[in-house]
């Protein structure tokens, strides 16, 4: 069974989007390029509306994700859960588009008898060790998350810990938004080590606008870059390999 790489968005934020595009319609644009977004909402005792929970579950759906909302303090096992959730999710798919061509159009993994099932789950369980996993974190500065960054930057210590124990690639990049000049700031070029994050986020101030819809479209950006850079890649290494032969 091919599964590629998993590509995966997880947005950071506490509140509602009040610049740019919507949201939820570049999460849909994300999900169909095979990106997953998923969405945490980090919150205060009762500090959010029903507004804002209705977009962060709006973006998670368009994207084909999974989103929670969770206090603060609750955040680093929230964040682990949330992308080990996700990619499982991401795998049953591809179990069962396998199954679809094995078995017929109308069948999925729950049509198959208990005990094959299982088997077929343990199976999605090995893969979710051995795929190769590219994340981008989006996680909102807005002024009303500055007191909770430094748990946002110990919930993804935690998330490299988590995922760095798997015997599959990872690959991390961190954006922020707002930037100090712009919609988003790239904190994190792609690195297989978050931990290193932990140089960036003290320097980080918050303060300003949230633009949800454009932080999305830029990550998007972001992982079709790094793809061609990867073709070229590919490519120039083949015409090497011609003109040595």
């Amino acid at each position: 069974m091919k599964t590629g790489k998993i590509k995966q968005l997880l947005v950071i934020t506490d509140g509602c989007s009040n610049q740019g595009e919507d949201p939820a319609a570049m999460a849909a644009l994300a999900k169909e390029q095979g990106i997953t977004v998923n969405v945490i909402g980090v919150i205060d005792k009762d500090t959010i509306d029903g507004q804002g929970i209705r977009e962060i579950e709006g973006i998670a759906m368009s994207g084909g994700g999974v989103s929670q909302i969770v206090y603060s303090e609750q955040l680093s096992q929230t964040v682990q859960m949330v992308t080990r959730k996700a990619m499982t999710q991401t795998l049953q798919g591809v179990v069962n588009r396998e199954l679809r061509q094995i078995l017929g159009s109308s069948k999925s993994l729950e049509d198959l008898p208990p005990e094959k099932r299982g088997e077929v789950l343990e199976v999605v369980d090995e893969l979710g060790e051995c795929v190769d996993l590219e994340v981008i974190v989006l996680v909102d500065v807005s002024a009303s998350m500055k007191h909770k960054l430094p748990t946002v930057k110990e919930a993804l210590l935690d998330l490299s810990i988590s995922l760095n124990a798997r015997s599959g690639k990872n690959l991390f990049s961190v954006l922020v938004f707002p930037g100090k000049r712009g919609e988003t700031d790239r904190i994190l070029e792609w690195t297989p080590r978050l931990e290193s994050i932990s140089t960036i986020f003290p320097m980080l101030a918050a303060g300003g606008i949230t633009p949800t819809g454009p932080a999305i479209r830029e990550a998007i950006h972001l992982f079709n870059e790094k793809s061609a850079l990867r073709r070229i890649l590919s490519e120039n290494d083949e015409s090497f390999l011609e003109e040595s032969m």
